[in-house]
């Protein structure tokens, strides 16, 4: 279990995925790169953070939830968690104000088109796992929501998505912990990160991973 003060950013469990030197230069260094890219994808979660509830009969709505989870040592905010409604008899939550049991379901809202991003759907799942602390129940399920695609990928957190999830955080608790930036690799993803004209990846010849020289330099 991790203290309140030692929480970190549930988004930053996606850049520790995706690449850790990009988790540490927005949180070691407070480095961050606005693009078109960037602005899109700020505008598409300002429009699930108005904090609205809404009821559709078996469906409810919350936006902008905010979730943590001491055994991750992860804290943020949803863009939305349905909640649907379950037979009586199911195991489920109880809701303000509406009657029966129901089941929450996270949909995170991505820019771009449908795919399959491990980045991504491990932040989900870190949701998930904070719901599941919070509310005592199980979250078998959620979704990504691609804006330029207008269409949802169903994800469901299976035992390796957890165990890839605790690992994330694990690491990325790590990486603050050691407090020093990766060196850049270059890798073909890296001409879709928004830091790539400061991160400078082709200026190394290094070939190791960053995972792997954050597990030396802690050995």
């Amino acid at each position: 279990m991790y203290p309140e003060d030692d929480l970190l950013p549930l988004s930053a469990v996606a850049d520790f995925v995706f690449c850790p030197r990009r988790a540490a230069l927005h949180r070691l260094e407070q480095v961050w790169q606005e693009n078109a890219a960037t602005a899109e994808g700020h505008a598409l979660h300002a429009r699930a953070d108005s904090g609205a509830v809404e009821s559709r009969g078996d469906l409810r709505i919350a936006r902008a939830l905010l979730l943590r989870s001491l055994r991750l040592g992860l804290t943020g905010k949803t863009d939305i968690v349905e909640f649907h409604r379950l037979p009586e008899c199911a195991a489920g939550v109880k809701l303000p104000y509406a009657s029966g049991v129901w089941r929450p379901f996270p949909v995170e809202y991505k820019r771009g088109i449908l795919r399959h991003e491990e980045a991504y759907a491990v932040q989900l799942c870190a949701q998930a796992i904070c719901l599941e602390e919070m509310l005592q129940t199980t979250v078998p399920e959620g979704a990504l929501f691609y804006g330029l695609s207008k269409r949802r990928l169903d994800v469901t957190f299976t035992e390796n998505l957890r165990r890839a999830t605790d690992e994330a955080a694990a690491g990325l608790h790590e990486l603050i912990a050691f407090g020093k930036t990766p060196p850049p690799i270059y890798e073909k993803k890296c001409t879709k990160c928004s830091l790539f004209d400061l991160c400078l990846p082709k200026t190394t010849s290094g070939k190791r991973s960053a995972v792997r020289y954050l597990a030396e330099a802690l050995a």
